[in-house]
């Protein structure tokens, strides 16, 4: 059962969320309105960040090597970031709304929304230089909000266990 909450806190923790959310929707935005050269960029400066911290030697290799592995995961780290800023903004939306005290299911409506948001942000990719809308971003971005919901499920499913463990 859903503890309710009431007054100022629950309000005042849905502001939070709610503020949240539109925050970090701003920052979904912003990454998206990168011409298509910054953001490879971007994702290579994070490539060559892997490797410096996890490749041994990696400091050593050429200017060339370097940017060959940083090229090489690219791929992974674009995706990664599709599906952990998504699943952060869901998290948001899944805070806003369970303290919005309205009876709602929760998880379901805050992975709608940030699919929904998903499918406006590829609709604004198109109209960036260098940038394409991806139906297959969507489903990743939708999926990354699953994950996140999944993660906070788990993580109160875990909590409630050690409650019930430390009333026995």
């Amino acid at each position: 059962m859903i503890k309710r909450y009431s007054g100022i806190y629950r309000r005042g923790v849905f502001l939070f969320f709610g503020l949240a959310a539109f925050i970090w929707m701003g920052v979904i935005f912003c990454f998206s309105a990168q011409p298509a050269e910054e953001s490879t960029e971007l994702s290579h400066t994070v490539g060559r960040k892997i490797g410096e911290w996890f490749v041994p030697g990696f400091s050593e290799w050429s200017a060339e090597g370097q940017e060959k592995f940083s090229e090489s995961v690219d791929f992974y780290v674009r995706k990664s970031a599709h599906a952990s800023e998504y699943a952060v903004l869901a998290i948001f939306f899944l805070g806003a709304l369970y303290f919005s005290g309205k009876e709602l299911r929760f998880y379901p409506v805050a992975v709608l929304l940030t699919s929904v948001y998903a499918l406006t942000d590829e609709i604004h990719q198109l109209f960036v230089p260098g940038r394409s809308g991806q139906i297959s971003d969507v489903i990743l971005d939708s999926s990354g909000a699953i994950a996140g919901c999944f993660c906070i499920y788990f993580l109160c499913f875990l909590i409630k266990m050690i409650k019930n463990r430390k009333m026995r």
